[in-house]
């Protein structure tokens, strides 16, 4: 069950209701999850959904690794709401059905293609030890670029923020939509 009253776009402030038109007019087209909830607090919501307009469709990344490293970060939060959305989105992207289940379940995903093995080294390495070894370093470097591996700590730091506002506030899945992480 949601901790926050979902929002009621009519009763939004002046501030609220220019984010929220932002966001709907924006490349997300809807204002859903955890971009309803910073609507409590217009200064975040103003400032994050515009970093996450950058990582989702800004980055460097294609998305079919931009996607792939959301997987990871969703499926490392255990952040239901996130993977119902990204998902699709991923698949869509071109990530093998296998790996995006590989990922959901915990297993190791095995790679065909050398970039998205060093986002997906890169990303759990970061998440589940805090740390990058120079090897994944190095390897993600020499495959994806500096800028690209800058752009990509900002996509896992900014699905982190995504994934723990989902789960600090409870945030529903999707209509319809199964639990993809049940206990």
């Amino acid at each position: 069950m949601p901790r926050l009253s979902d929002i009621d776009p009519v009763a939004l402030s002046t501030e609220q209701r220019r984010i929220h038109d932002a966001i709907l007019s924006g490349p997300r087209g809807v204002v859903e999850g955890p971009l309803r909830v910073w609507l409590t607090s217009p200064g975040l919501a103003d400032t994050a959904q515009q970093l996450g307009a950058f990582c989702r469709y800004g980055s460097s990344l294609p998305p079919r690794l931009s996607e792939l490293a959301i997987l990871v970060t969703g499926a490392f939060w255990r952040a239901g709401f996130e993977w119902a959305v990204h998902a699709p989105i991923a698949l869509k992207a071109g990530v093998a059905p296998n790996i995006a289940e590989a990922i959901r379940t915990g297993a190791e995903p095995a790679f065909a293609a050398e970039d998205e093995a060093a986002v997906y080294r890169f990303s759990v390495e970061l998440h589940r030890s805090h740390f990058v070894s120079a090897q994944t370093y190095a390897r993600a470097v020499a495959v994806l670029g500096e800028t690209a591996v800058v752009e990509l700590v900002g996509i896992l730091g900014y699905y982190t923020l995504i994934s723990m506002t989902i789960n600090a506030f409870e945030v529903p899945l999707p209509d319809g939509v199964a639990d993809p992480f049940p206990e």
